[in-house]
C-alpha cells in the first residue's frame, strides 16, 4: 500500500493539533515570589517609636503668695545655679474706707494709751522691788546682830520675791502693749507711708545650672503658693522613653542593646536598656485596642557630638535587642504558615514546589530563624497563594 503525500500530511497535522491540544490543557506554571535561605547571625528585637527625655528636671514654684513681676526668661535661655530668674512681692494690703479707717486711728490711740500705762506700772513695780530688796538687806543686818527674828527676815524674803514677780508681770504687760501699738501702725502704715514706702521683693533662685525648659508663668499675675513658675534641665542629660507591650517587655533586661533609627540624623545611635519599669499601664492603640504598655527606660552609648541636635520629647524609633543565635539559617517569615500544629515552608525543587515541616526557633520582624530543615542558598516561596501545593509546578517571577 502506497502512502500518499496527502496522508503523511493530513497525520503531521493530527499530531501537530493533539500536541496543541495537550499542550494548552497541560497546567501551567505559578508564578511565585521566592528568597534564598541564608544562614548567619539571628538578631530578635522588639521594634517601637519611643521619645526623649531630660533625664533631671526641676521645676521651680513659687514659695509664697504674692505678685509675680514679670519672667524675662524664655525658652532655651541658659541659667546658672543661684542666679536669680524671678522675683514675688507681697500683695498690698487691703483698701480701709473711712469708717474703718478712723476706727484704725482710734484703736492706734488706744494702743498708745495702754502702752504708757504699762510702763507706769513698770516703774511702780520697779521701786516696789527696790524697796523690798532695802528692807531684805536691813531684815539680814538685824537678825545677824540678834536683833530681829527669823519670821521677820522670812517675810521680809517672802515680800521681795513676791515684787520681784510683780516686776516682771509689769515688763510683760508693757511688752505686749508695746506689740499692740506696732499692729495699730502697721494696719495704717499704708497711708501713713505713702508712695515713699520701700517694696518688699523675695527673689527666686535657680537650683541648678542649666537650660530654661518651659516658661509656665511669663506675665506679671498674682500667684499663689506652690504655683510652677518654670522648669529647668540639663539637654545634655537625655534619656529614651519607650513604651513596649508588657507580653514583649518580659523578654527586656537591663543591660539590652538598642539601635536608635529615624532620629532626624544620620546613622543609627546606639544605646543601652538602664530599666524596665515595674508597673504597665493601659494605653489605646491606633485602631482602638486597649493595651497593657510598659515605660523602658533607656541611655544613649553614641558621643553626645553625634546628637547633640535632638532636644526633650523629640520621636525616635528604637530596636531592642531581645534575642541572638549565630550560624543558623534565616528566612523571611513571610514563607512560614501553619499546617496543623506545625510550621511548614514551601521548598522549590527542580521548578516545582515541594512541602517542607520546620522546627521554628524563632521570629522577629521580617525574619525568622530555623533548625536545620533547610539547606543554605535553597529558595523558599514568599507568601504561598492557595495555588500552591506540593508538586505544583512553579515558575519565577
Amino acid at each position: 500500500m502506497r502512502i500518499t503525500a496527502g496522508r503523511v500530511v493530513m497525520a503531521l497535522g493530527l499530531a501537530a493539533a493533539v500536541a496543541g491540544v495537550a499542550w494548552f490543557l497541560m497546567p501551567r506554571p505559578v508564578p511565585v515570589e521566592t528568597a534564598a535561605v541564608a544562614r548567619g547571625r539571628f538578631v530578635a528585637t522588639v521594634d517601637e517609636d519611643g521619645k526623649t527625655r531630660i533625664r533631671e528636671r526641676y521645676v521651680v514654684a513659687a514659695p509664697l503668695a504674692g505678685r509675680l513681676t514679670r519672667v524675662g526668661l524664655k525658652a532655651g535661655d541658659p541659667v546658672a545655679s543661684d542666679e536669680v530668674i524671678a522675683t514675688i512681692m507681697p500683695p498690698a494690703a487691703p483698701l480701709l474706707d473711712l469708717r474703718s479707717r478712723r476706727e484704725a486711728e482710734e484703736r492706734l490711740g488706744t494702743a498708745e494709751a495702754a502702752l504708757e500705762r504699762s510702763k507706769a506700772a513698770v516703774e511702780r513695780a520697779q521701786a516696789q522691788a527696790d524697796q523690798a530688796k532695802t528692807d531684805l538687806d536691813r531684815a539680814r543686818t538685824l537678825a545677824a546682830q540678834g536683833a530681829s527674828t527669823v519670821q521677820a527676815l522670812e517675810r521680809a524674803e517672802l515680800v521681795q520675791r513676791v515684787a520681784d514677780r510683780d516686776l516682771r508681770a509689769a515688763e510683760f504687760q508693757d511688752h505686749a502693749a508695746a506689740h499692740e501699738v506696732y499692729q495699730a501702725k502697721a494696719l495704717l502704715a499704708r497711708y501713713q507711708d505713702g508712695a515713699d514706702a520701700p517694696i518688699e521683693r523675695w527673689n527666686i533662685t535657680a537650683p541648678v545650672s542649666g537650660v530654661v525648659l518651659r516658661v509656665a508663668q511669663e506675665s506679671e499675675t498674682v500667684v499663689q503658693s506652690g504655683a510652677p513658675l518654670l522648669e529647668i534641665g540639663d539637654p545634655r542629660d537625655l534619656e529614651i522613653v519607650t513604651d513596649v507591650l508588657s507580653v514583649d517587655a518580659v523578654e527586656i533586661r537591663p543591660g539590652a542593646e538598642v539601635a536608635i533609627e529615624h532620629w532626624g540624623g544620620p546613622g543609627v545611635l546606639s544605646g543601652r536598656v538602664r530599666r524596665i519599669e515595674p508597673a504597665a499601664f493601659t494605653k489605646i492603640s491606633t485602631l482602638g485596642v486597649e493595651e497593657q504598655r510598659v515605660n523602658v527606660l533607656i541611655d544613649v552609648l553614641s558621643p553626645q557630638e553625634l546628637w547633640k541636635g535632638l532636644g526633650d520629647g523629640y520621636q525616635l524609633d528604637t530596636r531592642i535587642t531581645v534575642f541572638t543565635r549565630d550560624d543558623i539559617e534565616i528566612i523571611p517569615a513571610g514563607a512560614l504558615f501553619r499546617r496543623g500544629d506545625n510550621w511548614s515552608v514551601y521548598v522549590v525543587d527542580d521548578g516545582r514546589a515541594q512541602l517542607r515541616t520546620i522546627d521554628l526557633e524563632r521570629r522577629s520582624g521580617r525574619f525568622a530563624a530555623v533548625k536545620k530543615e533547610l539547606t543554605p542558598g535553597e529558595r523558599v516561596i514568599v507568601y504561598p497563594s492557595d495555588q500552591i501545593s506540593s508538586g505544583v509546578r512553579v515558575s519565577l517571577k
